[in-house]
């Protein structure tokens, strides 16, 4: 799935950082003469994938339209250390006042796609596919699963209003997996309906229920293996729980379908980005 965002969700998650970081006035660049002009450059310090480039245009048009971003690279273009993103001309205040609302869109998602790509990258040539789960940072959702799909990886339930997931509280308060299946299958609207399963026996119990994907939760290698045996084609198979970038191969190798990795949108550090006022 690649996900695309309306132009109206890119203009409110900045309206609302702007708001947060600005509050009653930048005290500071207020201090430069409003009529000073500026030119800037945005150089990143690692290797990474370039993301957000929607968000940090959409900083500074909310600022001042005047001020003009120039990208010398393509979003989702892999770029190696002290590579110039980007060229800024316009008044200095709003160049100021921006730079840092900007950066951190632009830093955090390009994050989320770098790490994306590494788990991309080495399930290449296995028939897995890379999948986000919810634990995203909050506000950032629908950002954080587009950085997800420019990294490579498919976007797995954006919430809780898209797909049933049901999952071992929800199986202990509906009393069995049958009887959750059989309430979402009720449901008046057909979305995908995928259990977790922590046991081969539930695993049986998922695919004599009919659902669509089968989650194997904590399962190991030996235990996927049997899974996909057991369910051969008939549902989807997802490895989820203890996913990292040194085990991942072969997970994929077992021959599941999805591997979700929570550590896409949680456990990211920041691409290093500094923008510069040139002389």
């Amino acid at each position: 799935m690649s996900l695309n965002l309306p132009y109206e969700i890119i203009r409110e998650s900045v309206k609302l950082a702007l708001i947060e970081d600005i509050g009653t006035g930048d005290l500071t660049a207020n201090l430069i003469p409003a009529q000073t002009r500026c030119q800037a450059h945005v150089v990143c310090k690692d290797q990474a994938i370039v993301c957000g480039q929607a968000w940090f245009e959409e900083t500074f048009r909310q600022l001042d339209p005047t001020v003009t971003v120039t990208w010398h690279c393509q979003e989702g273009e892999a770029v190696e250390p002290d590579t110039r993103l980007c060229s800024l001309s316009g008044p200095a205040r709003p160049v100021l006042t921006g730079e840092r609302t900007a950066l951190n869109f632009l830093q955090t998602l390009s994050a989320t796609a770098t790490r994306t790509r590494r788990y991309v990258d080495a399930v290449a040539g296995t028939p897995a596919n890379i999948l986000d789960t919810r634990k995203t940072l909050p506000g950032l959702r629908l950002a954080q699963k587009y950085a997800v799909s420019c990294g490579g990886g498919m976007n797995h339930r954006l919430g809780l209003y898209d797909a049933v997931l049901i999952k071992e509280n929800h199986i202990m308060a509906a009393g069995s997996i049958a009887a959750a299946v059989a309430q979402a299958r009720a449901l008046p609207e057909a979305v995908p309906v995928e259990v977790e399963t922590e046991t081969l026996d539930e695993v049986r119990q998922a695919l004599e229920a009919g659902v669509d994907v089968i989650m194997l939760d904590d399962f190991d290698l030996e235990g996927m293996r049997a899974a996909v045996a057991l369910v051969g084609d008939r549902c989807k198979l997802e490895a989820s729980g203890g996913v990292d970038l040194s085990r991942i191969r072969e997970i994929a190798k077992t021959g599941v379908h999805f591997i979700s990795v929570g550590a896409l949108t949680k456990h990211i550090q920041a691409v290093d980005l500094s923008l510069r006022l040139v002389p």
